[in-house]
């Protein structure tokens, strides 16, 4: 069932849109901030050697390092300034988020307000550094080490300099990215860091587009399979884009008030519970595990023996885990089911909620307040979520299987096609907004002349 707000946004009229001065200059400096990230991710860290770059990229396909490369839209590749992108910052705010609601400190932070909030992202951010600088330093300890075919090294010269260089460069350009994330929040249209993310993901499928069409046209993909995998990526955007949408709404009643009148009136309200709650969080951590000890077995394979034991066990690691396999999975889609309820109660804490609405005066008619009501929570909470975390298990695990029975190199996975359609929406959703506030800004000011000219 669509709601007020929805109504009144599919009934804007698109014409004012060349009357929002605001809104046009926001999409501009919106659209100005991400080809500045996009230049970005062509400069490379001083010392790096290009020929070797290409070599290592087609090692690492299918490991952690490919995944990471596609989130920051092919710099890891170039091994740029921006390289290791705002992973660093995604993977410090969710501990900062999942500390906050285990560590008795942190959730006192939290409950204070924006003072808390504040003091949370001046964490998030000193965990940022702390992360680029492990990071990095690995990166670049792991590109001195690397010899590529004819012994062309990596790093031209290796050595402590080039090491504290690249680390430098590798958290400055990472903060600087937060800090054109916050430019784009702030002045333009969006989440600046979401969007950050989406332009990385969608710059490399040009190129994906370009290679399979290639490969339909020298008879290396069927032409039945291209149409397949096109059937299945919009099919996979409506369901995306029709489920994140998709909420429980409880209702709220308030006691009778009186109003200027002298009558009561009772008030009610809607809690809203998406019916994804965790988001993109439950398959980026699942493929995370499964490709850390895939990526870590092929750099040992490189330098042990195979006929060993050691060396067997690494082989047979990486052939169960490689993608496409039913162990990987089996183990992939057991991965999102978890992490889908492990990060909804994270977020969500129904006692909390339960609590805030016993101070306002609120309740769902007949659930008593206080326990009942969270208990009452936690149950719809679990029922929404086991659909939920089908649902990502479906959108996720189908391109894996296409994969599989194809061989297409799909980048364009379930957890790309989550953050490119949820950021979509999201910034239309931002953009419909405006506009709406626009219209109603005309009629306040016809308003207005009407009353003077009477």
């Amino acid at each position: 069932m669509a709601s007020r707000a929805d109504n009144i946004a599919s009934n804007l009229n698109l014409g004012n849109f060349a009357q929002a001065t605001e809104l046009r200059q926001r999409i501009w400096f919106t659209i100005g901030a991400l080809i500045v990230f996009r230049f970005l991710s062509f400069v490379p860290l001083p010392g790096i050697n290009p020929l070797a770059l290409d070599q290592l990229a087609q090692q690492n396909q299918g490991t952690i390092l490919d995944m990471f490369n596609m989130f920051t839209g092919g710099a890891l590749a170039n091994m740029s300034l921006i390289a290791l992108g705002v992973m660093p910052y995604i993977t410090a705010s969710i501990v900062v988020q999942m500390a906050s609601a285990l560590h008795p400190t942190l959730a006192a932070l939290k409950k204070e307000g924006a003072t808390g909030r504040q003091k949370l992202n001046q964490y998030t951010r000193y965990g940022t550094v702390f992360l680029c600088a492990i990071q990095g330093y690995f990166l670049a300890t792991g590109l001195e080490s690397y010899a590529g075919q004819q012994g062309i090294q990596a790093v031209v010269e290796p050595g402590y300099m080039f090491r504290i260089g690249a680390v430098i460069s590798l958290v400055g350009g990472t903060m600087f990215l937060l800090w054109l994330g916050e430019q784009i929040t702030s002045r333009g249209i969006g989440n600046g860091v979401s969007l950050i993310i989406m332009a990385g993901i969608v710059a490399q499928f040009p190129t994906f587009a370009m290679n399979m069409f290639e490969g339909g046209r020298t008879g290396s993909i069927a032409p039945g399979i291209i149409i397949a995998f096109l059937v299945m990526v919009v099919g996979l955007i409506l369901l995306i884009s029709w489920v994140e949408r998709a909420q429980r709404r409880l209702l709220i009643q308030y006691p009778k008030r009186a109003t200027q009148r002298g009558m009561m009136q009772a008030d009610r309200s809607h809690m809203p519970l998406k019916l994804n709650t965790a988001g993109v969080i439950p398959p980026i951590f699942a493929s995370s595990l499964l490709l850390l000890p895939l990526t870590i077995s092929s750099f040992a394979g490189n330098s042990v023996d195979t006929q060993s034991t050691f060396g067997g066990a690494i082989v047979t690691l990486n052939q169960y885990l490689a993608h496409g396999e039913p162990i990987y999975m089996l183990l992939y889609a057991v991965g999102i089911i978890f992490f889908c309820f492990f990060y909804t109660a994270v977020v969500f804490d129904p006692e909390e909620h339960a609590e805030n609405l016993k101070k306002n005066g609120g309740f769902i008619p007949g659930i008593r307040p206080g326990k009942r009501t969270a208990e009452y929570l936690e149950y719809v909470l679990t029922r929404i979520t086991v659909v939920g975390a089908a649902y990502l298990t479906f959108v996720c695990v189908v391109p894996e299987y296409m994969i599989a029975q194809t061989g297409i190199p799909l980048f364009l996975g379930g957890t790309s096609l989550l953050i490119v359609v949820n950021v979509t929406v999201d910034t239309i959703s931002q953009v419909q907004s405006h506009l709406l506030a626009h219209q109603y800004g005309d009629l306040i000011k016809k308003a207005k002349l009407k009353g003077r000219m009477r």
